[in-house]
């Protein structure tokens, strides 16, 4: 079933086209009684002749003068429901309407547009325009304008969300025809509608005028469905649609409103002020862009003052707010140069404010208060009183700007008050623990724990008086308090660390240092006297001292047995090895120690025993050295033979003595032969060089002897000499001789106050055996 609606723009006509086209018999309208409205209301008749079986409805024109030109919702009312329960609609329209506002009904088309996607949206209808009367001018330019404004009509409908974007042809078949003048040109016309009735044959099958048709009511059903839906368009309000007059003031307004919209756009005041905002803040932009907005909607009241009151201040409105939509991005703008300049204005101030001393917490309080207020000052400048603009987003954008950046400066200063702490600690404590452990006593933990309380108090007690400004919470205060003990902590252990690397170098420094002193810390010769075993065992006690100490860390001052392991493992081990300690497990096979934290192990037990074994391997050779140069010592200090050789040689040498005894001569060679060895013995101090060794003290001798003897030879001569020249030169030059007496005197006593006791000694025996 099709059910076809009509609808003309004037009251003449349509009704005739719908009976020579469907072969009703609906009332026309007779020329000779005068122009008048024929039809009234809503006819309905079976056309005739047409398959499948087709309704025809034919409605009253939309602009009679019978009903008015306030009168027009039943207009609307029809329309939509033609169009909702209609397969194909054929608009009567006249060839020289097309164009026109009100005579082509767009306004009418429009609002029933909307309504239907609206209510009816399932709906797809054939819009069959039948242009009447057609001039001369072609169809196939006539077709193309009538196509636009319907297009045009559907793009300024008012589309629910689900259909904005919508085609026309999702609701609509759009198709034109043309006829001829039924009065001047009869039979022409009739043709030109028997053509046009065969397109009504068998038109919802596939490519007819209803062929893709959609929400199809049965026959049976369909007066049902009449009925409810003009009962739906009775009671929707959107079909009160203002009069003629009304219209056009809506048409026009709209027009007016966006000229001044557009003109608004291109102004020269406006664009300056755009591109100046651009650049930094406009001083006076409330008041310059309220002045540019008041100019345009001045104009727009005076240009519409005659139209209808209501459809001017609607339009006023939708103008004001397409304005402020067009310049609201410079406002925004603007906004944006007043939230960076209080920004940097906090950040100078609170800058100032910190350097004058004031506490950081006051400083931010005073100086966002501060900058707060200077953004109020600077948005009263920039508001406009067309707009009810609130600046609430932006405040709140620069209140976290503003936090954000105490949030940093805070972090800041306090990341430099824990470096400078830290730095301070470091000081305090590396090197006097470095110091501790070098000493490496018994007592060395004890005064390490000892500095590094005191210091770590000290430094806490500094910082909780510099961080009192900052109101820090508790849980802030506590971690930072925390992180510098534990860096405290950290500059110990990390020292500690350090010490145990380099253990087997500070044990063979203690040992050397032990070994080589005495108790005066004078150094060690060894002359047969000491006892080098004890002397060893107490240098090898010290340096296991060194090794306990740097075994683990003890800074919480518990108690461990360590020392004991050590000393009763490692020193004593070797005793007691065949004793208690045979056939126990070695206390020092494990890689962890009793009593102490993992963390805090420095040197693992198995590790020591591996260090103390290279410990001993490097200082045996220091051991035999001191046993060596002990012996040696021995044999150069005995030059007596033995008792027994002393008698043998009294009793078997006793003839050789009386010789002596009868000749005196021989006893002065030999005492001329002991000189001369007692002062080749001091002159090349054969005792000294005999103690590094026989085989190099008979290598130096050899190669010192000649020169030593010709050298003492030498000297006699030369002293034989002086002694025959000075009596003739004491009688010549007595005086002279004197005073050189007295300064060869004078000089040898400056040299002998300035030669060592010992140097001045030898040489004075010396001398003496060379004169002897």
């Amino acid at each position: 079933m099709i059910l076809f609606f009509l609808k003309v723009s004037f009251h003449k006509g349509k009704s005739t086209l719908l009976n020579h086209l469907f072969g009703t018999n609906f009332r026309e309208m007779d020329a000779l009684k005068g122009r008048n409205q024929t039809t009234k209301g809503i006819w309905i008749a079976k056309a005739r002749g047409i398959e499948p079986c087709t309704i025809v409805m034919d409605l009253e024109g939309t602009d009679g003068r019978e009903r008015g030109e306030d009168d027009t919702a039943f207009e609307k009312q029809s329309s939509l429901f033609a169009l909702a329960i209609s397969d194909i609609v054929l608009i009567n329209m006249w060839c020289h309407d097309i164009g026109r506002e009100q005579a082509a009904n767009r306004p009418l088309l429009k609002t029933v547009f909307q309504v239907m996607m609206r209510l009816f949206s399932s709906q797809k209808t054939t819009l069959l325009f039948v242009v009447r009367d057609k001039t001369k001018t072609p169809f196939e330019r006539l077709e193309p304008i009538l196509r636009e404004d319907v297009q045009k009509i559907w793009d300024t409908v008012s589309k629910p969300q689900a259909y904005k974007d919508t085609a026309l042809s999702e609701f609509f078949n759009v198709e034109v025809t043309a006829l001829a003048s039924y009065e001047e040109k009869e039979e022409l016309f009739k043709k030109q509608v028997a053509q046009l009735r065969q397109r009504f044959l068998n038109s919802i099958a596939p490519g007819g005028l209803a062929g893709d048709r959609r929400g199809v009511i049965p026959a049976s059903g369909f007066s049902f469905s009449a009925q409810q839906i003009w009962k739906v368009i009775r009671e929707n309000k959107d079909l009160d649609i203002p009069a003629h007059q009304v219209m056009v003031a809506t048409v026009r307004c709209e027009e007016i409103a966006n000229e001044k919209l557009r003109h608004l756009t291109s102004d020269e005041a406006w664009l300056e002020l755009e591109g100046a905002i651009r650049s930094g803040p406009v001083s006076g932009f409330g008041k310059k862009l309220g002045s540019i907005l008041d100019a345009y909607l001045s104009a727009y009241d005076m240009e519409t003052l005659h139209y209808d009151k209501g459809v001017r201040k609607a339009k006023r409105q939708q103008l004001e707010s397409e304005a402020l939509k067009l310049v609201h991005p410079a406002f925004q703008t603007m906004l944006g140069h007043l939230r960076s300049k209080a920004l940097e204005q906090f950040k100078i101030d609170i800058e100032q404010s910190l350097q004058n001393g004031k506490e950081f917490a006051v400083s931010v309080r005073e100086c966002t208060k501060s900058s707060m207020l200077e953004f109020d000052k600077g948005f009263a400048d920039v508001a406009i009183k067309q707009a009810n603009w609130d600046a609430t987003k932006a405040m709140e954008k620069l209140r976290r700007d503003i936090e954000a950046h105490a949030d940093s400066l805070r972090r800041a200063k306090l990341s430099k008050l824990k470096d400078d702490y830290e730095n301070k600690l470091t000081e305090a404590l590396a090197a006097p623990v470095e110091s501790l452990f070098d000493t490496g006593g018994k007592d060395t933990w004890a005064s390490i724990r000892k500095l590094y309380k005191r210091e770590t108090e000290n430094a806490i007690s500094w910082l909780s008086t510099s961080l009192r400004g900052f109101e820090l919470d508790r849980v802030t205060l506590d971690s930072m308090v925390t992180d510098l003990r534990n860096y405290a902590r950290g500059i110990v252990g990390k020292k500690a660390k350090e010490e145990a690397g380099k253990v087997l170098m500070r044990m063979k420094d203690r040992f050397s240092n032990v070994f080589s002193h005495d108790n005066d810390s004078m150094p060690r010769v060894w002359t047969g006297k000491e006892d080098i075993r004890a002397i060893a065992r107490d240098a090898r006690a010290a340096a296991l001292n060194v090794l306990c100490t740097l075994v683990a860390i003890r800074l919480d001052g518990k108690t461990d047995k360590i020392e004991n392991i050590l000393y009763s493992t490692l020193l004593d081990g070797a005793v007691k090895k065949s004793g208690s300690m045979e056939g126990l497990a070695d206390p020092l096979s494990s890689s962890t120690w009793e009593e102490v934290s993992p963390k805090d192990v420095l040197i693992p037990p198995v590790q020591c025993k591996s260090i103390w074994r290279q410990f001993n391997a490097e200082t045996e050779y220091t051991i035999a050295q001191a046993i060596s140069a002990q012996e040696a010592h021995r044999r150069n200090n005995n030059w007596l033979p033995p008792p027994w050789a002393i008698l043998a040689i009294a009793i078997l040498g006793f003839n050789e003595f009386m010789m002596l005894l009868r000749n005196p001569l021989y006893l002065m060679v030999i005492f001329v032969l002991y000189l001369l060895t007692k002062a080749i013995w001091v002159q090349l101090d054969i005792a000294q060089e005999f103690r590094h060794g026989m085989l190099s003290g008979l290598l130096v001798l050899s190669s010192r002897f000649i020169p030593t003897v010709m050298n003492i030879l030498g000297k006699i001569v030369d002293e034989g000499q002086t002694r025959q020249q000075t009596p003739q030169h004491s009688q010549l030059y007595p005086s002279v001789s004197s005073q050189n007496l007295q300064s060869q005197t004078l000089r040898q006593a400056t040299v002998s106050d300035s030669l060592p006791a010992s140097c001045s000694s030898s040489a004075i025996s010396s001398d003496s055996d060379i004169e002897h």
